[in-house]
């Protein structure tokens, strides 16, 4: 199996980078990048991973898990929906994430899709939505206004709004 080090290495040579070029793009010293590269720095930030994805221009998912990796899950205003594209797979909630509302169906994690605005959701946030149809309690909802997809917050049920998904969680990169 690939390591995380030396896709970051294939990726940057393939962007025709040196580790300088890529450091003052992610913000880091060239120094970081060597140490990402030979496994020295095993674990690294999601706000650094989603800067490296960026500045490679690949996706999260490729600098993770390599080309074979699925893409992450996009959300934009027009659709389709994340559970209903192409390479779509839904996961099951493990036990232990907090969730915003007790969930035991099927979500899929997405990410905002670029030149998009999901307000309280920022582009490289990851969230967990849960598809529905109805409102369970209060708190954040996709939901269809005017021909595009929005996020909302909701205190009581809306009488004249379409549910699509419940926000279950939302991770912000620190």
């Amino acid at each position: 199996m690939e390591s995380l080090g030396s896709r970051i290495k294939q990726l940057r040579l393939r962007a025709k980078l040196n580790k300088a070029a890529l450091a003052r793009k992610v913000g880091v010293s060239d120094v970081t990048i060597s140490y990402w590269e030979s496994g020295a720095i095993k674990q690294i930030g999601h706000e650094r991973l989603v800067a490296l994805a960026e500045a490679l221009d690949c996706s999260l998912a490729t600098l993770l898990e390599g080309e074979s990796a699925p893409e992450l899950l996009t959300l934009t205003h027009t659709g389709p929906l994340p559970w209903e594209q192409v390479q779509a797979t839904t996961i099951k909630v493990p036990s232990h994430l907090p969730l915003n509302i007790d969930w035991k169906a099927p979500c899929v994690m997405a990410t905002p899709g670029k030149g998009t605005d999901f307000s309280p959701i920022s582009a490289g946030d990851l969230m967990l939505l849960g598809p529905t149809l109805v409102f369970h309690k209060a708190g954040h909802y996709l939901v269809q206004r005017d021909d595009r997809f929005v996020i909302e917050h909701f205190a009581k049920a809306p009488s004249d709004t379409a549910i699509h998904a419940v926000l279950l969680a939302h991770w912000h990169p620190a």
